[in-house]
C-alpha cells in the first residue's frame, strides 16, 4: 500500500513509520522543510516537502491511504495557530488526499475532545459522549473541530476514521524527558494527590491501532484507544519517575480549583510579558491531567480488532532499555 504520513518526524511518527515500512508499505512523509528529510529517510519513508497551510495548491503523490498525525500542540498561547494548523490544515489535507486517490484517511485525534470546561470527572466514556469544539483550550477545541471535519468527509470510496488516544507515552516522549528536571526544580505538583483513575495509551499500542484502522473499521467513526490497564495518575507518574531514578514520595499537591486559578494567572502573565513557550502551569494542562479520566475502547477492540498488547510493565521496560542504550 502506498501511504502518506504527516507528523512523521514527531514522537508517534518515529515509531509508526518503521512499522509500516517493515510491513512492506511504501511510505511518504510530509515535512515542512528539508531539515527533517534525513531522519525521515532513516525511518524508512520518502520525504515530501509540503505545508498543511498551502491550501488547494498542496500536491501529494498518488496514494492509497493517509495517516494524519501532525498537529499544533501547546498548553497555552494564542488560539489562531491551533485552528490554522489543526483545523484548516486538516481540511487542506483531506482535499489533497482525495485528489491523490486515497481510499482511507486515519486521523490521530485526542481523547481529550470530550473534556468540558467545568473540569467534570469522566468515567468510562464511550464515543457517544459529546465533544467540545468551543472549549477554552485551543488544543481541545481545534482537535474537536478537526475530528468533526474528518468524519464528515467520509463517503463511498473515501473511508475516514479518527483514533482518540489519551495521554501518549513511551520511549522518546517529551514528558518523561522533562519530568526529572520538573521534580528537581519544584515545578511539578500533583492535583488532588493524583489519586484518580487515568487512562493512557502507549505509543506502541497507538501504532497497533493505526495499522488496524488502515484495514478495518467503520468509516465516519471515532474510536477511543487506550492501554488495557487503567491505574491512577499518581501510579502512572510514579512508573515514569522510577525509570528516571526519581522519587515522587514528597511531592506537594494542590486542589483542582487552585491549580486551575494559578494556571489562568500564569497564562495572563506570560501573555503580558510576551514570554515564549508555555507557562509552568496552564488551564489546559490542569484540565487534561488533573481529573479522573477513563474511556471505554471496546468499540475499537470489537470493530478494529485492536488489542493493545503493550502493558504498563512492558512500557516501563522499554523506557529502561532506551535509557541503557543512550548511555552506551
Amino acid at each position: 500500500m502506498r501511504m502518506l504520513v504527516t507528523g512523521g518526524a514527531g514522537f508517534l511518527g518515529g515509531h509508526l513509520i518503521p512499522k509500516l515500512a517493515v510491513k512492506g508499505h511504501e511510505v511518504f512523509a510530509l515535512t515542512r522543510s528539508t531539515k527533517d528529510s534525513p531522519k525521515l529517510s532513516a525511518l524508512g519513508a520518502t520525504p515530501i516537502v509540503g505545508d498543511l497551510d498551502a491550501g488547494d495548491s498542496m500536491r501529494i503523490p498518488a496514494i492509497d491511504a493517509v495517516v494524519h498525525g501532525a498537529a499544533y500542540f501547546r498548553f497555552a498561547g494564542p488560539r489562531e495557530p491551533y485552528f490554522k494548523t489543526n483545523v484548516e490544515g486538516t481540511k487542506t489535507l483531506l482535499r489533497a488526499s482525495q485528489r491523490a486517490g486515497a481510499k482511507t484517511f486515519v486521523h490521530i485525534s485526542a481523547a481529550g475532545v470530550i473534556m468540558d470546561d467545568r473540569g467534570s470527572r469522566i468515567r468510562n466514556a464511550d464515543e457517544s459522549v459529546r465533544t467540545y469544539p468551543q472549549s477554552f483550550s485551543g488544543y481541545i477545541a481545534s482537535k474537536a473541530q478537526s475530528e468533526e471535519a474528518v468524519l464528515a468527509a467520509n463517503k463511498p470510496g473515501f473511508r475516514t476514521i479518527a483514533l482518540r488516544p489519551p495521554a501518549l507515552w513511551g520511549p522518546g516522549d517529551n514528558f518523561s524527558k522533562q519530568l526529572p528536571q520538573a521534580i528537581a526544580s519544584g515545578r511539578f505538583a500533583f492535583i488532588d494527590r493524583g489519586d484518580y483513575p487515568f487512562a493512557t495509551a502507549h505509543v506502541v499500542n497507538v501504532v497497533e491501532a493505526v495499522q488496524r484502522a488502515l484495514e478495518n473499521g467503520q468509516g465516519g467513526r471515532a474510536y477511543f484507544i487506550r492501554d488495557q490497564e487503567v491505574k491512577t495518575f499518581r501510579e502512572f507518574i510514579g512508573l515514569i519517575a522510577d525509570t528516571q531514578g526519581v522519587s515522587i514520595d514528597n511531592l506537594r499537591s494542590m486542589p483542582y480549583w487552585l491549580a486551575f486559578t494559578i494556571g489562568r494567572l500564569m497564562e495572563i502573565f506570560a501573555a503580558l510579558t510576551f514570554k515564549k513557550g508555555d507557562p509552568p502551569l496552564s488551564r489546559s494542562l490542569v484540565r487534561m491531567i488533573g481529573r479522573e479520566f477513563t474511556v471505554d475502547d471496546s468499540a475499537a477492540r470489537r470493530e478494529l480488532g485492536y488489542v493493545g498488547e503493550t502493558s504498563r510493565e512492558a512500557g516501563r521496560k522499554m523506557y529502561l532499555d532506551a535509557i541503557e542504550a543512550a548511555g552506551k
